[in-house]
């Protein structure tokens, strides 16, 4: 009401039903977001619904967590995928299910081992001369003491989930279970030792897998070598070249393509300080002899004649080193031109220098032609100390720079002549993704997994080896979320090698086999398979973990009887922890109570790098030892970036700590980030960013504030059926039939950002701006008796309890205060809530299309309104009663049969057909419909504002009949 009313005016201002609620128009999330979280632990939520979930027998659904490694705080992109996870499980228990989700943190592993490394050192104190079980123990530690603080972060975070018990990787059953799964390979025949090379980190000093591999940018060494004939091609040069001068000791051919033109080309004049030679000939590939000419400053050269690849069939090459000073015969060899099919022309020179034991082309091609392997590397990545003018220089230090090898050997190479051309490049480098360090392939003894060896097992439902199983699985068992993923994952597949599972290293679940003495890898006995050794072996880390494998006599004890332990060596390589996390559902899913019946997860979730991480691992895994993926959708979100679109780093200062948002927003503000960006894409965080958030927030909160005031005192003995529904209140029924088909369908298919643009828009648009602003009239000024009234109270009642338990997922802090604001308690929760079911008779698509109408109608008169009050005309909407034009006769007689007046907030209004006059207004997007400003006539009733002419005649001074009947 207005203060200022005139002397003669009554104060009806306490006779108004204005909105009463304690709920605060400030959230004050931080400060309050600790007290719920208090209150659903003492109220034992979760465990309250896996009570639920029985006694209903809800149908489960279970998300597999994948574990994140226990080691630091959380950052940002920890938030977004455990909040992802959440909103899911959440969603799922309100849609009707048993939504269980058990927390699992990764704890065995290089990160781990190496902190505890750096600690030794730090205290002067060499890892190698303690004991290997106090060492693990020691990492053990490490590893509890950081799930301890991750696991705080995350309940701070709202995520629900059994913290009481989760998993973690170094549990002594689940230390049991990845030995038994791992020893499953060596029962089917899946797991074989092989030298050959794979991804070794000299910093690590350990073998890794392809997911444990980035690549960056990096400046190499480049090098063109000339290597001459043993006499053949006239004495003309063959010309390698490669990025990798250390790997030249280690080469035994050089490769070519027969598919690829090549020719003669003679030197004809150099450039000064040119380390190439005038009068020589060299072969190249055509396409490549330019760039070649320009690395070498070569400034003219003549090509001479094809060089067909016949010419190249049995040429013996020799070596750059060979017969050098001080190398003591060690390069005395032939090294042969062989073909293959990976040679290009695409950089270098058309010959690709071989040295099979560091890279797989390589490797290949010296499987193919009998190669000789070398071990000329060190696991420290230095060269072995008796290599004749290289012994024990560093290829790569051990801080991970580079060492001496590469300039060592580009010297040789001028020094023997053979040094045609050096360069440096900067190009994209495999580096660990734990110490950053470059990378290089080594050929080392290791331990893999055949993935297209037929496997020992009767589970050849969806294929007979790894690989099969894997692609079967991805191709018709497996949804995924985006659909993008599948080929991701299906290409990574397809063309991986076998599985690297061992590591050099100390914390971990060991390789737990045995081999035979003096037997060759490629001898049927080699192994020791023996189903009583590995029961053994798994009782005895079920009663003592992983530990009791590094025990002396351990060997002795579960061979007892079985086999003869001097017959057999022990392993003690550890397990790739991927393999652990891989494992997982087995230990989790399979063998827990709350885990699935069929030991597959409905969903498993993380960012897209796990597709060549954890979602690779256990389809690896699970392929092998139970014959399927092991989910059945697999859903993929991006990475976290700042405001500029910029991967956050701790240098650039651009890092946005999830801690740091709840400290200043609130959790809610945080995950209501999550739930408005498209989380399948890369996203965006910063200041600005979480401002907008929370702008977001305070319009929803306002709209869940009014209605909660609406509500005071609402009684049962209000409620309306919708038989005596006002059209209006029948829209809104409908249009909740439609956003329950929405809301649930979004939830399914794991669209938050739909579900919550749905609702915000909704509660913004159709109910703020549209329905609130109508029905404010009849809420505070009609009778409490009134039809009107009490049906907008009762769709207000309606509209509580799905907005609230629809959006609870995404906002629990929030949601809790708005349901414990109507319904206090100790044991009240709308986290104890499901999504109400919508009766059929709520969908009317008549009415909406009616109403969609009226509402486009409003808009013009609205618009035309709002001209008049922006040039000072009028100051409020109920000053006017326009004059209404409308060309079509349906949207006419719709406009008659509602109170048009009422839903475009005016006094007065007048409906007609008639033509409208030049001068009224019009919006262009709403044709036909067209407004004349009039003002209303009578006087302003002191109650509810409206001008009436029938104002002043009745019992209550200054009243409409409305009013003066609400007050009698």
């Amino acid at each position: 009401m207005c203060a200022d009313t005139p002397e003669t005016s009554v104060d009806y201002r306490d006779t108004v039903f204005l909105p009463e609620t304690d709920f605060p128009m400030r959230a004050g999330l931080p400060l309050r977001e600790p007290d719920w979280l208090a209150r659903w632990e003492r109220l034992g939520v979760y465990d309250r619904l896996r009570e639920k979930g029985r006694a209903e027998a809800r149908p489960p659904f279970v998300l597999h967590d994948g574990p994140p490694y226990a080691n630091g705080h959380l950052h940002i992109g920890h938030a977004l995928n455990k909040t992802i996870k959440d909103i899911i499980v959440r969603s799922h228990q309100m849609m009707g299910h048993d939504a269980r989700y058990v927390p699992g943190w990764d704890c065995h592993g290089l990160p781990i081992e190496w902190k505890i490394e750096e600690q030794y050192r730090a205290k002067g104190l060499n890892k190698d001369d303690v004991d290997i079980v106090s060492f693990r123990q020691e990492c053990r530690k490490f590893a509890e003491n950081w799930v301890t603080v991750q696991r705080e972060e995350f309940k701070r975070l709202g995520i629900t989930g059994n913290w009481a018990d989760p998993y973690l990787t170094m549990n002594f059953h689940a230390e049991a279970v990845i030995a038994e799964e791992f020893m499953k390979f060596v029962m089917n025949g899946a797991l074989y030792q092989g030298s050959k090379p794979v991804m070794w980190s000299p910093v690590e000093k350990t073998a890794l897998a392809e997911a444990e591999v980035e690549y960056h940018d990096h400046t190499s060494h480049t090098i063109w070598v000339r290597f001459k004939p043993v006499a053949a091609l006239e004495g003309a040069s063959v010309v390698i070249w490669t990025t990798t001068p250390w790997t030249i000791p280690q080469n035994r051919a050089v490769a070519y393509n027969p598919a690829i033109a090549y020719g003669a080309y003679r030197v004809d004049a150099v450039a000064e300080g040119a380390t190439a030679v005038a009068g020589e000939v060299l072969i190249l590939a055509d396409a490549l002899a330019e760039s070649v000419r320009g690395a070498a400053k070569i400034e003219a050269f003549t090509r001479l004649r094809d060089v067909p690849a016949a010419e190249f069939e049995g040429v013996i090459l020799r070596h750059p080193y060979a017969g050098v000073e001080g190398g003591a015969g060690e390069w005395d060899f032939d090294v042969p031109l062989l073909p293959g099919d990976h040679v290009t022309d695409d950089a270098g020179t058309g010959f690709v220098h071989t040295a099979p034991s560091h890279g797989d082309d390589d490797y290949q091609l010296g499987l193919k032609f009998g190669l000789k392997m070398t071990y000329n590397v060190e696991p420290d990545g230095s060269y072995r100390k008796d290599l004749p003018l290289f012994g024990g220089q560093a290829i790569i230090d051990e801080n991970g720079k580079d060492g001496p090898a590469n300039v060592s050997n580009i010297k040789q190479l001028a020094y023997c002549g053979a040094l045609l051309a050096k360069g440096k490049v900067k190009h994209s480098y495999p580096h660990s993704w734990r110490s950053k360090a470059p990378l290089i392939y080594r050929n080392t003894p290791q331990w893999f997994a055949a993935i297209d060896v037929k496997l020992a097992d009767d589970m050849a439902t969806y294929g007979e080896t790894i690989r099969a199983r894997a692609l079967k699985s991805i191709e018709e068992l497996v949804k995924f979320t985006p659909a993008t993923g599948r080929n991701r994952l299906h290409s990574m597949i397809e063309n991986r090698p076998d599985w690297v599972l061992s590591r050099q290293r100390a914390w971990g679940v060991p390789l737990t086999c045995f081999v035979k003495r003096g037997a060759k890898p490629t001898d049927a006995d080699y192994l020791l398979r023996s189903a009583e050794v590995n029961a053994r072996i798994v009782a005895a880390f079920e009663q003592a973990g992983a530990d009791v494998w590094y025990e002396t006599g351990f060997k002795a004890r579960v061979l007892e009887g079985i086999a003869d332990p001097e017959a057999y060596e022990q392993v003690f390589d550890v397990l790739d922890v991927w393999f652990d996390s891989g494992s997982t559902h087995a230990f989790v899913l399979r063998d827990r109570a709350d885990g699935t019946k069929d030991g597959i997860a409905d969903v498993y979730l993380e960012g897209t790098d796990q597709h060549r991480g954890w979602f690779h691992s256990s389809l690896l895994q699970a392929s092998a030892t139970i014959g399927r993926a092991p989910y059945r959708n697999v859903v993929t979100h991006g990475f976290t970036l700042d405001e500029k679109g910029m991967k956050m780093s701790k240098s650039l200062g651009n890092t946005v700590a999830p801690q740091e948002v709840i400290d200043e927003y609130g959790a809610d503000i945080l995950r209501l980030w999550v739930a408005q960006c498209d989380y399948t894409a890369d996203q965006r965080i910063g200041p600005k960013i979480l401002k907008g958030t929370a702008d977001s927030y305070r319009r929803l909160r306002n709209t869940l504030r009014f209605m909660l005031g609406a509500l005071a005192g609402f009684d049962e003995a209000e409620r309306v059926d919708l038989a005596q529904m006002p059209e209006l209140e029948a829209w809104v029924l409908h249009r909740l039939a439609e956003l329950d088909t929405a809301v649930r369908e979004g939830y399914r298919s794991f669209d938050f950002q739909s579900v919550f643009q749905t609702l915000f828009t909704f509660s913004t648009v159709d109910l703020s701006a549209f329905y609130f602003d109508i029905r404010k009239d009849a809420l505070y000024c009609d009778a409490p008796g009134s039809l009107t009234r009490r049906a907008c109270r009762t769709v207000m009642d309606i509209l509580f309890h799905r907005l609230t338990t629809w959006l609870a997922p995404i906002l629990p802090f929030t949601m809790e205060d708005v349901w414990l604001s109507r319904f206090p308690g100790e044991t009240s929760s709308v986290h104890l809530q499901d999504f109400a079911p919508v009766p059929a008779d709520w969908a009317n698509p008549a009415l909406a299309a009616k109403w969609e109408g009226i509402r486009r109608a409003r808009r013009a008169v609205t618009a035309a309104l709002e001209v008049e009050r922006t040039a000072k005309v009028i100051g409020a909407s109920l000053e006017a009663a326009p004059v209404v034009h409308v060309e079509d006769e349906t949207l006419a007689s719709a406009l008659k049969s509602v109170d048009f007046a009422e839903l475009c907030i005016t006094s007065g209004l007048a409906l007609t057909t008639d033509p409208a006059p030049g001068e009224a207004f019009r919006l262009p997007e709403i044709a036909g419909v067209s407004v004349v400003f009039e003002r209303a006539e009578g006087e302003k009733c002191q109650r509810c504002w409206k001008i009436l002419p029938d104002v002043g005649a009745h019992a209550h001074p200054h009243t409409c009949a409305r009013c003066n009947a609400a007050l009698s």
